[in-house]
Protein backbone atom coordinates (compact mmCIF):
# COMPACT_ATOMS: atom_id res chain seq x y z
CA UNK A 1 0.00 0.00 0.00
CA UNK A 2 1.28 3.22 -0.69
CA UNK A 3 2.38 5.55 2.33
CA UNK A 4 1.52 9.40 0.92
CA UNK A 5 3.83 10.57 3.57
CA UNK A 6 6.60 8.59 3.20
CA UNK A 7 6.69 9.09 -0.90
CA UNK A 8 5.17 12.00 -1.45
CA UNK A 9 6.05 14.46 1.45
CA UNK A 10 9.39 12.73 3.00
CA UNK A 11 10.22 11.66 -0.41
CA UNK A 12 10.93 15.33 -1.13
CA UNK A 13 13.31 15.48 0.81
CA UNK A 14 15.39 12.01 0.81
CA UNK A 15 16.59 10.02 -1.95
CA UNK A 16 14.97 6.18 -1.83
CA UNK A 17 16.98 3.36 -2.10
CA UNK A 18 13.85 0.59 -3.26
CA UNK A 19 15.19 -3.24 -1.39
CA UNK A 20 13.32 -6.41 -1.06
CA UNK A 21 15.42 -9.28 -0.15
CA UNK A 22 13.25 -11.61 -1.28
CA UNK A 23 12.84 -10.88 -5.00
CA UNK A 24 16.54 -10.03 -4.79
CA UNK A 25 17.50 -13.53 -3.59
CA UNK A 26 15.56 -14.93 -6.52
CA UNK A 27 11.90 -15.76 -5.35
CA UNK A 28 10.48 -13.89 -7.93
CA UNK A 29 6.87 -12.06 -8.38
CA UNK A 30 4.45 -13.83 -7.12
CA UNK A 31 6.01 -16.46 -5.03
CA UNK A 32 5.12 -19.12 -2.36
CA UNK A 33 5.04 -17.63 1.28
CA UNK A 34 8.09 -17.99 3.56
CA UNK A 35 8.74 -17.88 7.58
CA UNK A 36 10.93 -18.16 10.39
CA UNK A 37 11.14 -21.94 11.80
CA UNK A 38 13.21 -23.07 14.60
CA UNK A 39 14.53 -21.96 17.79
CA UNK A 40 14.10 -17.86 17.82
CA UNK A 41 17.47 -17.08 18.85
CA UNK A 42 19.33 -18.86 15.38
CA UNK A 43 15.36 -19.80 13.41
CA UNK A 44 15.89 -20.99 10.05
CA UNK A 45 14.21 -19.02 6.69
CA UNK A 46 12.02 -21.80 4.83
CA UNK A 47 8.82 -22.06 2.62
CA UNK A 48 6.22 -24.62 4.51
CA UNK A 49 4.39 -25.25 0.87
CA UNK A 50 7.30 -26.56 -0.83
CA UNK A 51 10.11 -27.36 1.55
CA UNK A 52 13.27 -25.56 0.45
CA UNK A 53 15.46 -23.76 2.77
CA UNK A 54 16.60 -20.18 2.04
CA UNK A 55 18.50 -19.74 5.02
CA UNK A 56 22.25 -19.53 3.72
CA UNK A 57 20.79 -17.87 0.69
CA UNK A 58 19.47 -14.98 2.44
CA UNK A 59 22.46 -14.37 4.94
CA UNK A 60 24.90 -14.59 1.80
CA UNK A 61 23.27 -12.25 0.12
CA UNK A 62 22.19 -10.04 3.10
CA UNK A 63 26.10 -9.85 4.18
CA UNK A 64 27.06 -8.72 0.49
CA UNK A 65 23.65 -6.12 0.00
CA UNK A 66 24.71 -4.15 3.12
CA UNK A 67 27.98 -3.62 1.89
CA UNK A 68 27.22 -2.40 -1.48
CA UNK A 69 28.28 0.92 -1.80
CA UNK A 70 24.32 2.42 -2.17
CA UNK A 71 24.10 1.23 0.92
CA UNK A 72 27.12 3.30 2.44
CA UNK A 73 25.45 6.55 2.36
CA UNK A 74 22.39 5.75 4.06
CA UNK A 75 21.10 7.89 6.61
CA UNK A 76 17.66 5.79 7.88
CA UNK A 77 16.24 2.75 7.13
CA UNK A 78 12.14 1.69 6.62
CA UNK A 79 11.67 -2.11 7.28
CA UNK A 80 8.48 -3.91 6.40
CA UNK A 81 6.45 -4.67 9.53
CA UNK A 82 5.63 -8.68 10.20
CA UNK A 83 7.86 -9.77 7.43
CA UNK A 84 10.61 -13.24 7.87
CA UNK A 85 12.87 -11.01 5.91
CA UNK A 86 12.33 -7.40 6.74
CA UNK A 87 10.18 -7.57 10.22
CA UNK A 88 12.16 -5.64 13.08
CA UNK A 89 10.15 -6.40 15.90
CA UNK A 90 8.06 -9.23 17.28
CA UNK A 91 8.31 -11.27 14.07
CA UNK A 92 6.45 -14.63 13.84
CA UNK A 93 8.95 -17.76 14.47
CA UNK A 94 7.21 -21.54 14.32
CA UNK A 95 8.82 -23.13 16.80
CA UNK A 96 6.19 -26.09 15.37
CA UNK A 97 3.66 -25.44 12.70
CA UNK A 98 0.37 -24.31 15.08
CA UNK A 99 1.91 -22.67 17.53
CA UNK A 100 4.56 -19.33 16.41
CA UNK A 101 5.85 -16.90 19.44
CA UNK A 102 6.46 -13.55 18.65
CA UNK A 103 10.21 -12.64 19.76
CA UNK A 104 11.87 -12.85 16.19
CA UNK A 105 13.76 -10.75 13.89
CA UNK A 106 13.51 -10.95 10.09
CA UNK A 107 16.90 -12.44 8.59
CA UNK A 108 17.71 -9.50 6.64
CA UNK A 109 16.90 -7.09 9.04
CA UNK A 110 19.26 -8.26 11.47
CA UNK A 111 21.98 -8.32 9.83
CA UNK A 112 21.23 -4.42 8.86
CA UNK A 113 21.37 -3.71 12.27
CA UNK A 114 24.30 -5.51 13.57
CA UNK A 115 26.07 -3.77 10.57
CA UNK A 116 24.55 -0.67 10.95
CA UNK A 117 23.94 -0.01 14.90
CA UNK A 118 23.64 3.89 14.69
CA UNK A 119 21.36 3.89 11.76
CA UNK A 120 17.96 5.06 12.45
CA UNK A 121 15.61 2.04 11.44
CA UNK A 122 11.67 1.85 12.11
CA UNK A 123 8.89 -0.28 11.23
CA UNK A 124 6.22 1.24 8.02
CA UNK A 125 4.01 0.19 10.12
CA UNK A 126 4.32 1.75 13.49
CA UNK A 127 4.98 5.12 11.65
CA UNK A 128 1.80 5.88 11.25
CA UNK A 129 2.67 6.74 15.05
CA UNK A 130 2.53 10.57 14.50
CA UNK A 131 4.96 10.34 17.77
CA UNK A 132 7.16 7.55 16.59
CA UNK A 133 6.69 9.01 12.84
CA UNK A 134 8.11 12.38 14.14
CA UNK A 135 11.09 10.37 16.36
CA UNK A 136 12.16 8.59 13.59
CA UNK A 137 12.41 11.37 10.81
CA UNK A 138 14.39 13.75 13.20
CA UNK A 139 16.73 11.00 14.02
CA UNK A 140 17.47 10.50 9.82
CA UNK A 141 18.32 14.17 10.09
CA UNK A 142 20.66 13.79 13.60
CA UNK A 143 22.18 11.12 12.29
CA UNK A 144 22.77 12.99 8.73
CA UNK A 145 24.46 15.55 10.55
CA UNK A 146 26.57 13.36 12.42
CA UNK A 147 27.72 11.33 9.33
CA UNK A 148 28.84 14.98 8.07
CA UNK A 149 30.73 15.57 11.07
CA UNK A 150 32.10 12.53 10.65
CA UNK A 151 33.04 13.27 7.14
CA UNK A 152 34.18 16.14 7.61
CA UNK A 153 38.19 15.84 9.33
CA UNK A 154 36.24 15.60 13.58
CA UNK A 155 38.33 17.98 15.79
CA UNK A 156 37.58 19.17 19.35
CA UNK A 157 35.94 21.93 18.50
CA UNK A 158 33.80 21.18 15.66
CA UNK A 159 32.47 18.22 17.91
CA UNK A 160 32.04 20.86 21.10
CA UNK A 161 29.83 23.00 18.19
CA UNK A 162 27.92 20.02 17.33
CA UNK A 163 26.88 18.96 20.78
CA UNK A 164 26.24 23.01 21.49
CA UNK A 165 23.52 23.04 18.73
CA UNK A 166 21.80 19.87 19.98
CA UNK A 167 21.76 20.10 23.44
CA UNK A 168 17.79 21.11 23.42
CA UNK A 169 17.18 18.39 20.90
CA UNK A 170 19.23 15.92 23.46
CA UNK A 171 17.06 17.83 26.64
CA UNK A 172 13.70 16.77 24.88
CA UNK A 173 14.88 12.90 24.83
CA UNK A 174 16.83 12.12 27.91
CA UNK A 175 18.39 15.38 30.14
CA UNK A 176 20.32 12.54 31.77
CA UNK A 177 22.19 11.37 28.88
CA UNK A 178 22.33 14.43 27.59
CA UNK A 179 24.10 15.97 30.60
CA UNK A 180 26.23 13.19 30.54
CA UNK A 181 26.69 13.50 26.27
CA UNK A 182 28.26 17.38 27.91
CA UNK A 183 30.46 15.73 30.24
CA UNK A 184 31.95 13.54 27.72
CA UNK A 185 32.42 16.52 25.47
CA UNK A 186 33.98 18.84 28.26
CA UNK A 187 36.48 16.24 29.09
CA UNK A 188 37.60 14.86 25.66
CA UNK A 189 41.17 16.84 26.19
CA UNK A 190 41.85 13.57 27.92
CA UNK A 191 41.08 11.16 25.22
CA UNK A 192 42.14 10.73 21.60
CA UNK A 193 39.25 12.32 19.72
CA UNK A 194 38.72 8.93 18.22
CA UNK A 195 37.72 7.36 21.35
CA UNK A 196 35.24 10.50 22.02
CA UNK A 197 33.79 10.20 19.15
CA UNK A 198 32.94 6.77 18.88
CA UNK A 199 31.74 6.97 22.08
CA UNK A 200 29.61 9.72 21.76
CA UNK A 201 28.37 8.64 18.63
CA UNK A 202 26.58 5.67 19.88
CA UNK A 203 25.15 7.38 22.58
CA UNK A 204 24.11 10.12 20.84
CA UNK A 205 21.87 7.97 18.44
CA UNK A 206 20.92 5.51 21.60
CA UNK A 207 19.53 9.32 22.82
CA UNK A 208 17.26 10.51 20.32
CA UNK A 209 15.74 7.00 20.58
CA UNK A 210 14.13 7.31 23.14
CA UNK A 211 10.64 8.84 22.45
CA UNK A 212 10.37 12.75 23.36
CA UNK A 213 7.25 13.32 25.74
CA UNK A 214 4.54 16.39 26.18
CA UNK A 215 6.35 16.81 29.61
CA UNK A 216 10.15 17.05 28.41
CA UNK A 217 9.34 19.06 25.26
CA UNK A 218 7.34 21.73 27.76
CA UNK A 219 10.85 21.38 30.01
CA UNK A 220 12.98 22.73 26.84
CA UNK A 221 10.47 25.06 25.94
CA UNK A 222 10.41 26.78 29.60
CA UNK A 223 14.58 26.31 29.72
CA UNK A 224 14.47 28.40 26.22
CA UNK A 225 12.16 31.00 27.69
CA UNK A 226 14.37 31.20 30.55
CA UNK A 227 16.69 33.17 27.82
CA UNK A 228 13.81 35.43 27.40
CA UNK A 229 12.86 36.70 30.70
CA UNK A 230 14.53 40.13 31.16
CA UNK A 231 13.31 40.61 27.41
CA UNK A 232 9.46 40.01 27.52
CA UNK A 233 6.80 42.03 29.65
CA UNK A 234 4.19 40.30 31.60
CA UNK A 235 1.93 40.05 29.22
CA UNK A 236 3.73 38.02 26.81
CA UNK A 237 5.21 35.78 29.50
CA UNK A 238 1.87 34.87 30.22
CA UNK A 239 0.99 33.84 26.91
CA UNK A 240 3.87 31.47 26.16
CA UNK A 241 3.64 30.33 29.28
CA UNK A 242 -0.28 29.24 29.22
CA UNK A 243 0.48 27.70 25.70
CA UNK A 244 3.05 25.75 27.24
CA UNK A 245 1.05 24.37 30.11
CA UNK A 246 -1.64 23.59 27.37
CA UNK A 247 0.78 21.54 25.17
CA UNK A 248 1.62 20.04 28.37
CA UNK A 249 -1.71 18.79 28.88
CA UNK A 250 -1.51 17.61 25.76
CA UNK A 251 -4.58 20.00 24.21
CA UNK A 252 -2.81 21.64 21.41
CA UNK A 253 0.18 20.63 19.13
CA UNK A 254 3.86 21.33 19.47
CA UNK A 255 3.99 24.08 17.32
CA UNK A 256 2.15 26.43 18.63
CA UNK A 257 3.76 27.44 21.55
CA UNK A 258 7.10 26.85 19.58
CA UNK A 259 6.08 29.06 16.60
CA UNK A 260 5.69 31.98 19.76
CA UNK A 261 9.07 30.83 21.07
CA UNK A 262 10.74 31.17 18.17
CA UNK A 263 8.95 34.36 16.89
CA UNK A 264 10.28 35.88 20.38
CA UNK A 265 13.71 34.79 20.32
CA UNK A 266 14.34 36.32 16.78
CA UNK A 267 13.35 39.87 18.00
CA UNK A 268 15.31 39.90 20.83
CA UNK A 269 18.99 40.01 21.69
CA UNK A 270 20.02 36.34 23.28
CA UNK A 271 22.54 34.40 22.53
CA UNK A 272 23.39 33.01 19.08
CA UNK A 273 23.98 29.47 20.53
CA UNK A 274 20.20 29.44 21.50
CA UNK A 275 18.97 30.50 18.04
CA UNK A 276 21.29 28.14 16.42
CA UNK A 277 19.79 25.49 18.19
CA UNK A 278 18.76 22.44 16.20
CA UNK A 279 15.82 21.97 17.87
CA UNK A 280 14.02 25.20 16.67
CA UNK A 281 13.96 23.77 13.10
CA UNK A 282 15.06 20.13 13.26
CA UNK A 283 14.53 18.90 9.50
CA UNK A 284 12.30 21.32 6.79
CA UNK A 285 9.20 23.04 8.54
CA UNK A 286 7.38 21.20 5.05
CA UNK A 287 7.18 17.78 6.69
CA UNK A 288 4.54 19.50 9.41
CA UNK A 289 5.37 16.64 12.19
CA UNK A 290 5.26 19.33 14.59
CA UNK A 291 1.58 19.79 14.14
CA UNK A 292 0.83 16.30 15.43
CA UNK A 293 2.42 16.00 18.01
Amino acid sequence: MKDSFLLDTLGRYVEWVPVCPEVEIGMGIPRENIRLIGDPQSPRLAAPKSGTDYTDTMKQWAGMRVNQPDFMGIHGYILKSNSPSCGLFRVRVYANPTAPSRNGQGMFAQKLVVTFPLLPVEEEGRLHDAKIRENFVERIFVYQRWQQLLDDNPTRSKLVFFHTSHKSTLMAHDPRSQAELGRLVANQKHRSIAAVISEYGMLLMNTTKIVATNRKHANVLLHLLGFLKTHLDYADKEELLELITEYRLGYIPLVVPLTLLQHHLHRNPVPDWVKQQVYLNPYPKELSLRNHV
